[in-house]
Formats: structure tokens, C-alpha cells, sequence
């Protein structure tokens, strides 16, 4: 079955002056038009495309990589407003449209939104929303701790950052837990830290217990090799210092460098640790 806004591989079935056709199965057959068709292209060769729909509402295919798929969360800026809703660009030569009624606010040209593309049954197309608390949590939370998953930044609290979990569950990455810059639209992997009664999902941005340890440990080998085997960092460095190298905590790097000194990888020095050429 062919999946409209999601990548198919389809076979080619014609071949005309302006493109290919591809077999869409059960949609019929779908234009790749010739400005996407790959080299020495022949009836029977399989294709990698994107499927939607063209501007007179006709199914299409294209080798570009739009920024969203439908089922999934971006950030994305408003290329332009009239009296049906806001138009994002999503990558693709046709605009992708946030109607007026799935608008939280009325949006503005050229501002940025995190939004939902989704298969609108009615007319087919495929449409965006910024109401995202429709399409969250609307499934049982599954998560083991520690499992790693695909995060989305979405906004900032008191507390820390909301984000998108796997384009399925709210999360919270709390101020206290993150050693690095994160912004709103960036897209990370994360940690399973905590997932308590109410299923709320607390997110690290390092493994949690001895697979962040060894993690750790082997970033700060790294960087030794790659900084002629010389760090300036001690147990004894701020917490600022460290996670501007690492980002990471002071008591995880000193466990790191604890865990190094026992292995005797390293010697630390008064004023930062060295690599055990030996």
C-alpha cells in the first residue's frame, strides 16, 4: 500500500518526455516529474520518494526530503498568511498548510512553529496543526529507563524543557540536568530517566548509571588523544568548566576520571590529568 506523506519505494512502470510513472498500487499511477528522476532511469528500476499532493490536488512524487512527515512534529517557519490559514515551508515546491482552526494563536509570517502533519481524511491532503496536546499521549507509555529515544525541544519552563518523545508523549528535561545549549526546534537523542504514576516522563540527555559513567569516560579518552594527551581539568574544576568540555555534571566527571585513574588510563596532575601512554 502506498503511503501518502511518507517516503515509498515504488517501481517504475512508464517513462514520458516529462518524467516517470511509478506504481501506486492501489492510488494508480503516480509522476515523478523528470527534474527528480535519477540517471540512466529504466521501466522496472525501484525508486526512493516522498508522495503527496500537487497544487490542483493531484498525487506526486519526489526525491526530495521534506522537513516533517505526516504522523510526525517540526519546527517550521511561516512563508505566508491568506484567508485559508498560514503556509510553512516544508522543503517541497507546494507549501504546507496550518488552517485557521488548528492555529493555537494566529500565526505570523516568517515566525517559527513547532506543528503536527497529518492526512486530513476529508479532502486528502496533507495538513499541519499546532494543537499538539491532539496527537500526544494518545497511546500506553512503553519506555524502559535508560531507553534511549528521539526527542524534540519544544518550549521552556521554571523547571527545565517540554519536549516531544518519539513524535508520541510529553517529557521534561529539568534546567539542572543540562550541560549543553538546547533551543526550541532542536532535535536530540535523550534518556529514559523516570516515568512515574501519572506516566509523566522525566528525560536525561546522557545515559543514566554506569553506561553514562562509561560513556563518559570514553569522551574524556578522546579528548585526551586529541589534545596532545593533556586536559586542564581536575576534580577540583568548576562545574561550569567541565560541562563546557563534556557537558556533563561535575560528579559525573569526577567518577569518569576516578574510574580512568583505577583502569590507570590516566594520571591526574595538580592542574589537569594525562594520558598513561603505556
Amino acid at each position: 500500500m502506498v503511503h501518502i506523506g511518507k517516503r515509498n519505494i515504488l517501481e517504475v512502470v512508464k517513462t514520458v518526455d516529462f518524467g516517470v510513472y511509478l506504481n501506486g498500487e492501489d492510488k494508480g499511477e503516480i509522476l515523478l516529474p523528470m527534474r527528480y528522476v535519477p540517471k540512466n532511469c529504466h521501466v522496472g528500476d525501484t525508486i526512493d520518494v516522498f508522495i503527496y499532493l500537487d497544487s490542483e490536488d493531484r498525487i506526486i512524487a519526489t526525491t526530495e526530503e521534506p522537513y516533517i512527515h505526516v504522523g510526525e512534529f517540526a519546527y517550521l517557519r511561516a512563508k505566508s498568511i491568506n484567508r485559508f490559514g498560514a503556509f510553512l515551508d516544508w522543503g517541497l515546491m507546494k507549501d504546507l498548510l496550518v488552517p485557521f482552526s488548528e492555529q493555537q494563536a494566529n500565526m505570523k509570517q516568517d515566525h517559527y512553529y513547532i506543528v503536527y502533519a497529518y492526512l486530513d481524511h476529508e479532502s486528502g491532503r496533507i495538513v499541519a496543526s499546532a494543537k499538539l496536546n491532539k496527537f500526544l499521549n494518545n497511546i500506553p507509555v512503553d519506555y524502559k529507563k535508560n531507553q534511549e529515544v528521539d526527542l524534540l525541544i519544544v518550549q521552556e519552563t521554571e523547571i527545565g524543557y517540554k519536549v516531544i518523545i518519539n513524535n508520541a508523549h510529553w517529557g521534561m528535561i529539568y534546567h539542572n540536568e543540562i550541560f549543553c545549549e538546547v533551543a526550541k526546534g532542536d532535535r536530540l537523542k535523550g534518556y529514559v530517566k523516570h516515568i512515574r504514576e501519572d506516566e509523566k516522563i522525566d528525560i536525561s540527555l546522557q545515559p543514566i548509571g554506569y553506561e553514562k559513567i562509561n560513556d563518559l569516560s570514553s569522551k574524556i579518552l578522546q579528548s585526551l588523544y586529541e589534545n596532545e594527551f593533556y586536559l586542564p581539568l581536575t576534580d577540583k574544576s568548576s562545574a561550569e568548566q567541565i560541562a563546557q568540555y563534556f557537558a556533563c555534571s561535575k560528579k559525573n566527571f569526577k567518577k569518569a576520571i576516578g574510574a580512568l585513574y583505577k583502569q590507570r588510563a590516566i594520571v591526574i596532575l595538580e592542574n589537569g590529568i594525562r594520558l598513561c601512554k603505556e
